[in-house]
């Protein structure tokens, strides 16, 4: 499973996505050497690595091609929350989690350097996007503020302002961003934003505070996850909302994240009961669901072009399918 560099991704993607082999998916192999909580996984879009940020304040690089741990490094100092990597993959940004200093910071985690602070928020940072375009990112802060940045300047280059706790997300063009409160996803031009939203999309009336915000790979789809439990999927050029999906809500200081499929045919997501749900978008309806002993929302995270998902509670888990399930499957036809 884990062996073989990009052409056994892209070999892994022609096992195309049915709901059957969704239904068979298990923990292949799990990380369970965390001394807290996961709170942020991202994976690099062009090589075989994943980070993790955690409560105990450590960034770790993975090599998902043969599973292997190539980095821990500790934050001692800030304390470590959301993780994001760059373009380049042992860079990485992240924010801070110790309530008191609310910059961002670029790491080379190749020499352990910082290469930049970027200072500008007032408050814990919820939600922090890349652009695959340019060196641009944004990230939303319980500050109620939206702020954009050039990864070459500490200064921020935009402010936009929340009426609550934003989620934010680039597309994967890199060409429009979304701002999630109260409710709303308000769209804009990433070249053109100081002008405002171009579009406002309503999630039906939930209000609860918005937790993340995702486009799918292909920009037709987004979603949206709020503290009541809800997932809103939403077709992202009209704005019409096509499906919401529910899980037990979770608390204040949690977050509630769905991915969704690389094709973009299923939504899977945490719950605030700790398990872990798959729906079709297609039928809206629930396709398999995995019960779990904990009990906050993992972090969870789709593969990049890969039948593979992988979740962050107290341990990080590689989840694959189980193909002698499959084979039974087709035995039975």
């Amino acid at each position: 499973m884990f062996e073989g560099g990009q052409s056994e991704r892209e070999d892994k993607v022609s096992l195309e996505l049915t709901e059957e082999i969704l239904q068979s998916m298990e923990v292949g192999m799990a990380f369970k050497d965390y001394n807290g909580r996961i709170s942020s996984i991202d994976f690099h879009k062009t090589s075989n690595y994943l980070v993790t940020a955690s409560d105990d304040e450590s960034i770790r690089l993975y090599d998902v091609a043969s599973a292997t741990c190539l980095k821990t490094i500790n934050s001692k100092k800030y304390g470590v929350d959301l993780v994001s990597f760059t373009s380049h993959p042992t860079t990485v940004i992240y924010s801070s989690k110790n309530g008191w200093d609310e910059s961002l910071r670029l790491l080379s985690l190749h020499d352990n350097k910082y290469l930049r602070y970027f200072k500008g928020h007032h408050d814990r940072v919820v939600s922090l996007s890349l652009c695959a375009r340019k060196e641009c990112f944004i990230s939303g802060s319980l500050d109620r503020t939206v702020l954009l940045w050039d990864q070459r300047a500490e200064k921020c280059q935009g402010l936009l302002r929340a009426q609550g706790r934003p989620a934010t997300a680039y597309d994967d063009q890199g060409l429009v961003f979304a701002i999630a409160f109260g409710g709303y996803i308000r769209m804009f031009d990433a070249r053109k934003y100081e002008k405002g939203p171009f579009d406002i999309f309503s999630v039906g009336g939930d209000v609860s505070d918005a937790n993340v915000v995702k486009f799918s790979n292909d920009g037709r789809l987004m979603l949206l996850t709020t503290k009541d439990g809800h997932i809103h999927v939403l077709d992202s050029f009209r704005g019409t909302l096509l499906s919401t999906y529910n899980v037990k809500p979770v608390s204040e200081n949690s977050t509630l994240e769905a991915s969704f499929s690389p094709e973009g045919m299923f939504v899977i997501s945490g719950s605030g009961d700790g398990s872990v749900y798959a729906w079709s978008v297609r039928s809206g309806k629930e396709v398999a669901s995995w019960m779990s002993t904990e009990n906050e929302p993992p972090v969870i995270k789709w593969a990049p072009g890969s039948v593979m998902f992988v979740t962050g509670s107290s341990e990080l888990s590689f989840w694959i399918p189980d193909l002698s399930k499959l084979g039974a499957y087709v035995g039975r036809k």
